[in-house]
């Protein structure tokens, strides 16, 4: 194995995770949220890549087809994680109902455990999480011949750590356009109907 077929692997990996997680999701959403609200940041953050990163060793390591030869496992997640996304949409429709000045420079927005609880069942409980990350990164890491696929591995799991990172630190460049409370409503709207929708999705898609 050569430096150059182990940096290939990686900045595959990347590529190919990045290209997963970098979309309009429930998690994406709380992250930014938590990120616009300056509270819990790291701890959010960590959760999240370090989640993918569990996810995506054990798809590259081959649990991958446990997942795939046991639909019921996953309809149990897809059940839990659509009422979990059903009474979020509701929590977050309702904050839009009264959008306080929620200013983004003062910490607030909830506890740290709360904070870290509804961020693993984000995770967890959904269960794209596993098709994206533990079947498909795994099934495209196994291609990759020898030791590369953890070199595959290593590229997905940055990608993972520097999304999360920008989404979660970056989101304070917005804080001037929601330092006003309109903006909270349209946020917390469109989050609401974003879960509820993914709820009806996984339930009936």
């Amino acid at each position: 194995m050569t430096s150059l077929a182990a940096a290939q692997s990686t900045l595959t990996g990347l590529g190919v995770g990045l290209s997963l997680i970098v979309a309009i999701g429930a998690q994406n959403a709380f992250v930014l949220r938590k990120g616009l609200l300056r509270t819990h940041v790291f701890p959010v953050v960590a959760v999240c890549a370090l989640s993918d990163a569990v996810l995506i060793v054990a798809g590259v390591a081959g649990i991958g087809v446990l997942v795939d030869r046991f639909p019921l496992a996953l309809r149990v997640v897809t059940v839990l994680g659509a009422l979990f996304l059903f009474v979020y949409g509701l929590m977050a429709l309702n904050r839009a109902r009264t959008p306080a000045a929620m200013t983004t420079d003062v910490g607030g927005g909830g506890s740290l455990i709360a904070a870290v609880a509804t961020c693993l069942a984000l995770t967890w409980l959904n269960p794209h999480v596993y098709l994206d990350t533990v079947v498909f990164l795994g099934s495209i890491g196994n291609r990759q011949p020898g030791e590369l696929r953890w070199w595959f591995a290593l590229g997905a799991v940055l990608g993972s750590v520097l999304w999360f990172t920008a989404l979660g630190y970056g989101s304070r460049v917005l804080s001037p356009l929601f330092a006003r409370p309109m903006a909270w409503r349209v946020l917390d709207v469109g989050i609401g109907i974003m879960m509820l929708t993914l709820a009806a999705l996984l339930l009936f898609g």
